[in-house]
């Protein structure tokens, strides 16, 4: 796998729309090398019971109904890109039947730029919670474990690999909790998803649509944040703080991708979302923080966020 194998990927690129997505594929799983996943039984049983751990135990310290999801994947660099490119397709079809005024320079550009990003979160993302957005109601919602990068980011750190696995398999689990907890959940990132691709397509930016989607995100983290606290089988300050120094640690080239990627307001989303919620856990405990999976109405507004009692004196205890 070398950079010209991507790049030859990209220039392949042909037919029409926006973005060629076999061409994305290729180009991205061409510029990232897909890792080992030789795993022993006893490594792959033992993501599967971090699971069953992380549910029980987020069932009990939160109340909240849900599962997990039956497909739960541990995955190459390769593997994830391909799943990750299905997403990307179905949220940005819309963009691919208008016209281009430069069809072949920008339809190449466009391809380039999503292989890139593609392939530069392939070599740093640990686990994701895939909700399947925009998919086919009959498709399962997944988890995915990036079994090369957990044990490769774990050996930087210098922590022991199980312990660091169990944390990345809770984190993920909280999500699956949320998105079960609020079955509108799903819809409402999707409409404002499609509503924020569509008038991009029609080359105009619906602000309001993707303000709407940062909200929601970010108090999907924080509330995330938060049953980590209640539930996670032990202190993991030492692994946050590890993490974030190793993100303050990239090179300059991984800190510009990290920037236009937009990846750097994923910590952000961390720590605003969790300082409102702890704020609300604070006066009304858990229960009271959960109250914001009742009903889209409840979700925080951008000003709420940053001033949690108005949340407070607006949603019924």
């Amino acid at each position: 796998m070398s950079i010209f194998e991507s790049a030859r990927a990209v220039v392949s690129a042909d037919g029409g729309g926006a973005i060629d997505w076999d061409s994305v594929a290729d180009a991205a799983t061409s510029a990232t090398p897909p890792g080992e996943l030789a795993l022993g039984e006893d490594t792959a049983d033992a993501y599967a019971a971090d699971v069953r751990d992380a549910r029980a135990r987020i069932r009990s310290v939160s109340g909240l109904s849900f599962d997990v999801p039956e497909t739960v994947a541990l995955h190459t660099r390769h593997h994830w890109v391909d799943a990750n490119v299905a997403t990307f397709r179905r949220a940005f079809e819309p963009m691919n039947q208008q016209p281009s005024r430069l069809p072949g320079v920008a339809r190449t550009l466009n391809t380039a730029t999503t292989a890139g990003a593609l392939a530069f979160i392939a070599r740093n993302v640990l686990g994701q919670y895939d909700p399947l957005l925009l998919a086919d109601a009959s498709d399962a919602h997944a988890l995915y474990f990036v079994h090369p990068n957990i044990v490769a980011v774990a050996d930087s750190l210098g922590v022991q690999f199980p312990r660091f696995r169990r944390w990345i398999a809770f984190h993920e689990v909280t999500h699956a909790a949320e998105f079960g907890a609020a079955e509108w959940l799903s819809d409402y990132l999707e409409t404002r998803l499609r509503t924020g691709v569509d008038a991009l397509a029609d080359g105009t930016i619906d602000t309001a649509a993707f303000e709407e989607l940062q909200v929601a995100m970010t108090a999907v983290e924080g509330y995330a944040e938060l049953l980590m606290d209640e539930a996670f089988d032990g202190e993991y300050d030492d692994l946050r703080r590890k993490l974030d120094a190793r993100r303050g640690q990239r090179s300059p080239l991984g800190a510009v991708a990290t920037r236009l990627l937009g990846l750097h307001r994923k910590r952000e989303q961390y720590e605003r979302g969790r300082e409102f919620f702890a704020h609300v856990a604070g006066e009304r405990g858990l229960a009271g923080a959960s109250r914001v999976w009742d009903d889209p109405e409840y979700l925080p507004t951008d000003d709420e966020l940053d001033v949690p009692p108005r949340w407070l004196a607006r949603v019924p205890a």
